[in-house]
C-alpha cells in the first residue's frame, strides 16, 4: 500500500474508532504514533530512535505554548461558575412574565434564556440540562407539544457554542491561525440572526397551530405585585407608577406611612424603585449615545490625535497641506440614527404612559435577574471587540465577574466552587489533549501524503469557488451526524484550510459558515448530544425519538441561515470590516 493510501486509511480509521466510543484525543495520538512509526521507520536505526517520538514531543510543546488556548480555561471557568451558581431560575421566571402576551410564551422565554445564557456561559451541555430542568416540565404541564418543547431547548441550547465568547471559535482560531477577535466580530450577527430565525419559526408555528402551545392560565401569568405599590397608587391618586413615585420623591410623607413586607417604606426604597422604573429609558439613551460616540466622535478624535500639527516627514520639503480632512459618517447614518431615535422615543412614551404596578414589578425582576449578567457579558465582549484587552484578559475579567455575581446572589458555596474548578480542569485537559493528538495526527497524515492526495483530487475536479464552498460545507454537515464539533474542527477542518487560498475564499467567512453548520452536529442523530442531554433530565414518557423529531426542523433552519449568509456576506463581514477595516 502506498503512503498516501495509508494516510487515507488513517482518516477512515479515526472515524470508525471514534464511533466505536474510544476517546478522541488518545485515538488521535495512538493512530498518529502507529502510522508515524511506520512513516519514519528505518531498519538501520534502533526503534527507540524513531523520529515519531521527537515529533510527539515537538507537537506537544507547540500546543502547550499556543497563546490562543490560554483563554479557554478562563471562559470555561466563567461558564461553570455561573452554571453552578444557579443564576438562571429567576431569569427564566422574569422573562416569562415579560413575554406572557406572546404566543407560545414559555417557548419564547426558553429560547431567549438559552440565547442569553449561552452567550454568558458558552457551554452547550450545561445550558440544555439547566433549561431541561427549569423549562421542559412547565411546558409539558401547560400542554405544549413535546416536539416544540424539546426542539426549542435542544436548538436554543446549542447557540452558546456559536455566539461569542465561544470555545469553538477559539479552537478554530488556533487551528486556522486566525484572529480570535476578528472571528468573534464575524460570528456576532450570524449567531443572533440564527436565534431570530428560531424565534420566527416558533411564533409562526404557534400562530398557525395554537393547540401546540395553549395559552397559560391566569395564575401562572399573574405578576406578584407588592401591596405597598397598590397603596402608593391610591395615596397619590395615580395609576401610573412613574408619576406616583415622582410625586413620592417630592412629597414623601404619605409614602413613608405605608408598610412593606420588610417594614415601613423608606425614602431609599422609593429612590430605588424610581431608578428601576427609569432603567428602560437609561438603557435606550446610553445605547444611542454609545453608538453616536463610536461612529461620530471617536473617529474624529482619533484622526486628530494621529495627525499632530507641525510635523513633517524626514527628508521631505515643508508643504502646506491645508486643513486635514476627516471622513465622517455618511448621510445615511444620520438619517438612520435619528429615525431609530424617533421610533425609540415613541415606544418609550407609550411604554411609560401605561406603566402600572405590574409593569414596574416586571422591570424590577428583569433588572435584578438579567441586568447583572447582561452587563458582565457586554463588558467581556466589548473590551475584546473594541481592542481594549486581548481575549485572554477579557476571559479573566469574565471569570472574576462570574464569581462576583455568584457571591452577590449568595448561591455559590465551597462545594459548588470546587465542582466548577474541577469541571474546568477536566474540560481544559480534554481540549489540550485534543490539540496534542490532532497536531501529531495531522503531521503524520501530511508526511504520508494524505493531505497532498486530497488537495490533488479536489483540484482535479476543477471546481469553482461556489462549488468548493458547497462541497466543503456539505461534507462538514454530513460529518456532523456521526461526530461532534471537536473532532470536526480538530481533524477535518485542517484538511480544507490549505485549499481556501486556491479558491480565493476568506477563512473568516468560511469559518463562520462552519460554526453555523456545526449547530447541526448537536441536532443530528445518531450522535445528537443535545438530545441525550435533554433525555437525561426529561420525564420517562418522553422518548428519544420525540426529541429527535423536535430537532429536525431546526436543522433545516440552520441550512437556511447558511444560504442567507452566503447570499448576503455582509451579515458576517460588516462588523469586523467596520471595526478593524478590510
Amino acid at each position: 500500500m502506498s503512503d498516501p493510501l495509508l494516510g487515507l486509511t488513517m482518516l477512515m480509521l479515526i472515524v470508525v474508532v471514534i464511533m466505536m466510543g474510544f476517546p478522541t484525543a488518545f485515538t488521535l495520538m495512538g493512530l498518529g504514533m502507529l502510522f508515524g512509526f511506520y512513516a519514519f521507520y528505518n531498519p538501520a536505526e534502533h526503534w527507540i530512535d524513531n523520529r515519531v517520538f521527537d515529533l510527539m514531543v515537538q507537537r506537544t510543546y507547540g500546543a502547550m505554548t499556543n497563546d490562543v488556548l490560554i483563554s479557554i480555561p478562563l471562559f470555561v471557568l466563567m461558564g461553570y461558575v455561573m452554571e453552578r451558581g444557579a443564576l438562571v431560575d429567576k431569569m427564566f421566571y422574569s422573562i416569562q412574565l415579560a413575554f406572557k402576551w406572546v404566543p407560545a410564551s414559555l417557548a419564547v422565554a426558553t429560547l431567549i434564556v438559552c440565547t442569553f445564557w449561552g452567550i454568558a456561559s458558552g457551554l452547550v451541555g450545561a445550558v440544555v440540562v439547566l433549561m431541561g430542568v427549569i423549562a421542559f416540565n412547565p411546558m409539558l404541564r401547560a400542554g405544549y407539544d413535546v416536539k416544540l418543547a424539546s426542539g426549542v431547548i435542544t436548538a436554543g441550547g446549542t447557540l452558546g457554542i456559536l455566539i461569542p465568547p465561544s470555545v469553538m471559535i477559539i479552537v478554530y482560531a488556533a487551528v486556522a491561525g486566525q484572529s480570535v477577535v476578528k472571528l468573534y466580530a464575524a460570528a456576532m450577527f450570524p449567531g443572533f440572526f440564527l436565534s431570530l430565525l428560531y424565534l420566527a419559526y416558533i411564533l409562526g408555528w404557534a400562530v398557525i397551530s395554537p393547540k401546540i402551545a395553549p395559552a397559560l392560565p391566569e395564575e401562572q401569568t399573574k405578576v406578584p405585585v407588592s401591596a405597598w405599590m397598590r397603596a402608593l397608587q391610591a395615596s397619590y391618586s395615580s395609576r401610573n407608577m412613574l408619576a406616583g413615585l415622582s410625586r413620592a420623591l417630592v412629597s414623601p410623607a404619605r409614602a413613608l406611612a405605608l408598610d412593606t413586607e420588610e417594614g415601613p417604606l423608606t425614602y431609599w426604597a422609593i429612590v430605588k424603585n424610581f431608578g428601576a422604573a427609569l432603567v428602560p429609558l437609561a438603557l435606550t439613551a446610553s445605547s444611542m449615545a454609545l453608538v453616536w460616540w463610536y461612529v461620530v466622535i471617536h473617529p474624529q478624535a482619533s484622526a486628530e490625535a494621529e495627525a499632530p500639527e507641525g510635523l513633517e516627514q524626514l527628508g521631505m520639503p515643508a508643504a502646506d497641506a491645508g486643513p486635514a480632512t476627516i471622513n465622517g459618517p455618511t448621510t445615511s447614518f444620520y438619517a438612520s440614527f435619528w429615525l431609530i431615535a424617533a421610533i425609540a422615543a415613541v415606544v418609550l412614551v407609550r411604554y411609560y404612559r401605561n406603566m402600572d404596578a405590574e409593569r414596574l414589578q416586571v422591570v424590577k425582576l428583569l433588572v435584578s435577574s438579567v441586568m447583572p449578567l447582561g452587563i458582565l457579558t457586554i463588558v467581556v465582549l466589548g473590551v475584546i471587540l473594541f481592542g481594549i484587552t486581548t481575549a485572554t484578559e477579557s476571559a479573566a475579567v469574565g471569570a472574576a465577574g462570574a464569581f462576583l455575581l455568584a457571591f452577590q446572589a449568595r448561591t455559590l458555596n465551597w462545594q459548588r466552587t470546587k465542582e466548577a474548578v474541577f469541571l474546568t480542569a477536566k474540560t481544559t485537559a480534554m481540549v489540550c489533549w485534543l490539540f496534542v493528538g490532532s497536531a501529531l495526527f495531522s503531521a503524520v497524515f501530511a508526511i504520508l501524503g494524505g493531505q497532498a492526495l486530497i488537495e490533488q483530487w479536489v483540484l482535479s475536479l476543477d471546481l469553482t469557488s461556489v462549488q468548493f464552498m458547497f462541497l466543503s460545507q456539505a461534507i462538514i454537515f454530513l460529518l456532523g451526524w456521526p461526530l461532534e464539533w471537536t473532532e470536526i474542527i480538530i481533524i477535518f477542518v485542517p484538511i480544507f484550510l490549505p485549499l481556501l487560498k486556491h479558491f480565493d475564499i476568506d477563512p473568516v467567512v468560511w469559518g463562520v459558515l462552519v460554526f453555523v453548520n456545526l449547530q447541526a452536529a448537536f441536532l443530528s442523530p445518531p450522535v445528537a448530544m443535545s438530545a441525550f442531554y435533554l433525555k437525561g433530565v426529561s420525564p420517562p414518557h418522553v422518548t428519544i425519538n420525540q426529541i429527535f423529531a423536535g430537532m429536525m426542523p431546526y436543522m433545516l433552519i440552520v441550512v437556511l441561515c447558511m444560504v442567507i449568509m452566503y447570499i448576503w456576506p455582509g451579515i458576517t463581514l460588516w462588523l469586523p470590516n467596520y471595526l478593524y477595516g478590510g
